[in-house]
């Protein structure tokens, strides 16, 4: 089960881009992404409580419990709610996976990408599905396919609650149908059971058509239009925001969607309409000028200026005359009178990053200013009124410093009308796979760089670090991934981090059994003998030639990818023909030991 806060209808036109066309006769069980792939797809963390299909958090439920809870909601709202509450579940969580595989393999053929979504959904324990047949054409809009299912577990759920009816009763399966094929085509696609165990069949059946080919698509799309209960299908020409990204224009927006973040961006909204003076709470690099900037933006004075003032940038010999401006002549160099910071940002906003770097000198003139609404060039004779929205940021407990005695506690409650804490990276986790995406997009299009996606090592490796310089230390490793990326090859690790501390908990994805395997793969050294020769080397009780290091690296890679050296290059964070040169040099065979 995956969590969402994007409306259906930018699911359906998230699409877009490239038409897709194909049919069932073409399909290829070997092509990626094939099972195993897919299997890779789906990481454990057991040590922290989480599980992802590559970057979406998802829940492992007893189907009892889901079956309690459904029997539950019948009884309370009716079963045409439920049926509609379902299949919006249902459908929200089949688009996210249309986008994943996507995104994931977004060379694969399209017959394959669409076969995916049956495969996804017997992993995630739905249900299983056998292809009758199926075809396709995305610029047109058009889909027709039959499935059989096997094994439902919302069948099981309804039959042991309610025993054999006359309705169907596969709602979130045919929900999530329904958006895996609407989120590849761009249009509305609407599955149907025409059998179900629910109603004494053996087996469920299933067609899938475009909306407009049935007679009566409303009887089914008023199940997923939560507001009005009227069909909402849009158009193919139109365009839609990205699924877990904004438009790469700038590193600048607000992305979220977590609890933390929502908290604070709920608070922000609630005082954006007043003039009150805001004090942003939060670690360095989390953003605190740019909810400050949208705090401007969202406020009557939007159309004011937005002033920035960091207060540890400026020494405190030139704080007066960087924000209450200068007279000329008021002292050598002086050479024209200029305007300070308070009077720039007149009718607007004054934003004071970091105000606790301020010294108690500093402080007292800011309070003054903030009491009495006016300030004084240096070097001037007469006061200037001034109407300006104060907004403050700081990363350190302004009350333990005000206790210490190195903040002015009339000046902290000044600026303490209405403080708005920003939770660190570590605190918002579910947000990092929708700030990954963004930055990825917006640093290849800033530096004209195609790398071919993020490896999973990669991905979980980012979801798992503590990012102790938050959202500003993540968007640095990942232009760092770009700009050191090769085209057509995926960011990995040594193209991310340098001199980080890689999570060392235990990652696990599924293997070929179905059992648990660790994908906690080191970029060090797997070698018993050479490791024992790095340490005796740090240890000063061995000497270490470079060459043979890298010879003895080199080979591991191979060795470990069986010959394959685009992986093994990627491994060292090389480029193929890099490697090739390298093996060269060396003398190094191609094949595996």
């Amino acid at each position: 089960m995956t969590s969402s806060r994007i409306s259906l209808a930018e699911i359906v036109r998230e699409a877009g881009g490239q038409p897709f066309r194909g049919h069932s006769d073409h399909l290829n069980n070997q092509s990626s992404p094939t099972l195993d792939e897919l299997s890779e797809c789906l990481q454990f963390s057991p040590g922290d409580g989480r599980i992802w299909l590559t970057d979406q958090r998802m829940l492992l439920v007893h189907a009892s419990s889901f079956g309690s809870m459904r029997r539950e909601l019948i009884d309370m709202i009716g079963l045409e709610k439920t049926r509609g509450l379902l299949t919006r579940t249902g459908y929200v969580s089949g688009a996210r996976d249309a986008h994943l595989v996507r995104t994931q393999w977004p060379s694969a053929d399209h017959e394959s990408i669409f076969f995916a979504g049956t495969k996804l959904h017997a992993l995630e324990g739905a249900v299983q599905v056998e292809t009758v047949r199926f075809e396709f054409d995305s610029e047109k809009g058009l889909y027709d396919g039959e499935f059989l299912w096997y094994h439902s577990s919302e069948d099981d759920e309804h039959l042991a609650s309610y025993g054999v009816g006359v309705h169907p009763a596969c709602w979130m399966e045919l929900g999530y149908a329904m958006g895996y094929v609407s989120g590849l085509i761009g249009s509305m696609v609407i599955f149907r059971e025409v059998e179900c165990r629910s109603m004494g069949h053996s087996l469920c059946r299933v067609i899938g058509k475009s909306a407009e080919m049935w007679p009566d698509p409303e009887e089914d799309l008023k199940y997923i239009n939560i507001s009005t209960g009227e069909a909402n299908v849009p158009r193919r020409s139109e365009s839609a925001a990205p699924l877990v990204s904004l438009e790469p224009t700038n590193s600048r927006q607000m992305i979220g969607g977590s609890a933390a973040f929502t908290a604070a961006n709920h608070a922000l909204n609630k005082v954006a309409g007043t003039m009150a003076t805001v004090l942003f709470i939060g670690e360095s690099g989390v953003g605190k000028e740019l909810f400050a900037s949208r705090l401007h933006a969202t406020s009557p004075i939007s159309s004011g200026p937005f002033v920035a003032f960091n207060c540890a940038a400026i020494p405190d010999n030139l704080l007066e005359a960087e924000l209450f401006g200068v007279e000329k002549g008021a002292f050598t160099g002086a050479s024209a009178s200029r305007p300070g910071r308070f009077e720039r940002a007149h009718g607007g906003t004054l934003f004071l990053d970091e105000i606790s770097e301020l010294d108690l000198a500093g402080q007292s003139k800011l309070l003054r200013a903030l009491q009495e609404s006016e300030i004084e060039r240096v070097g001037g004779t007469h006061p200037i009124k001034l109407d300006v929205r104060i907004v403050a940021a700081t990363n350190i407990d302004l009350r333990q410093a005000v206790a210490e005695g190195r903040f002015r506690e009339d000046l902290f409650y000044r600026l303490n009308v209405f403080p708005i804490t920003i939770p660190p990276l570590r605190e918002r986790r579910s947000d990092i796979p929708l700030l990954i995406s963004h930055f990825f997009n917006l640093f290849c299009t800033q530096h004209d760089r195609h790398p071919n996606g993020i490896t999973q090592r990669a991905s979980m490796a980012l979801l798992n670090y503590d990012f102790p310089g938050n959202i500003r230390e993540l968007q640095n490793i990942i232009e760092r991934g770009v700009i050191a990326s090769e085209d057509n090859e995926p960011l990995d690790l040594p193209h991310l981090f340098r001199n980080e501390k890689i999570p060392d908990s235990m990652i696990y994805s599924l293997n070929r059994s179905g059992g648990l395997s660790t994908n906690n793969q080191s970029t060090g050294l797997s070698d018993n003998t050479l490791s024992a020769h790095l340490e005796a080397f740090q240890n000063g009780d061995a000497e270490l030639s470079l060459d043979e290091l890298e010879q003895q690296l080199i080979q591991n890679a191979v060795q470990s990818t069986r010959g394959n050296l685009s992986k093994a290059a990627r491994r060292l964070g090389l480029t193929r023909p890099q490697l090739a040169y390298r093996m060269k040099k060396h003398g190094l065979s191609d094949s595996p030991p």
